[in-house]
């Protein structure tokens, strides 16, 4: 089952999901920190869905010229310099790193909001009087490419981002 039309959504989503973190950089209307080389968040054992490892796979110039993975502890993608090695086809949890993330929780018998935002950029945010639009809710996206990756005929199998050069 696993056909071209869902990696070709999954590249759809994620320039979805770049749109929409731009109008939440822009709702947020302060500096955040990352910029490239950034990579503090950038750390080994994150995780993606199958579909997301094969579209890098297929997509990223990486495999084609032969560079191995970057030292353990942090990302496998990362250069001698922190950045990003496969920044145009990177997965979502990578597109949405720094920004103030919010989401809801049960609670005993009531659905509260939690927030949280990287450490380098919380000091020049404040968290709760940030409004809604200024935060990266979670949930939607994260349903989206768990359909993308049923239809990918993987179960919600994920694959550690440093496990891709192992499959080569």
């Amino acid at each position: 089952m696993h056909d071209e039309a869902t990696l070709a959504l999954v590249g759809r989503l994620h320039a979805a999901v770049d749109h929409m973190t731009a109008q939440t950089r822009a709702a947020l209307q302060a500096p955040l920190a990352c910029q490239r080389g950034c990579s503090g968040c950038c750390q080994d054992g994150l995780t993606v869905f199958e579909v997301e490892a094969e579209r890098i796979r297929r997509e990223a110039p990486i495999w084609r010229s032969g560079q191995r993975p970057g030292p353990e502890g942090a990302c496998a993608f990362l250069d001698a310099e922190g950045a990003c090695r496969i920044y145009a086809v990177r997965p979502y949890v990578c597109r949405t790193q720094g920004l103030p993330l919010r989401w809801f929780e049960e609670d005993g018998e009531e659905v509260v909001e939690g927030r949280d935002i990287c450490p380098l950029n919380a000091p020049a945010v404040d968290l709760i009087a940030l409004a809604e639009g200024a935060c990266w809710t979670i949930g939607p996206v994260e349903e989206r490419l768990a359909s993308l990756q049923q239809a990918w005929g993987g179960g919600l199998r994920r694959v550690a981002l440093r496990a891709l050069f192992e499959a080569e």
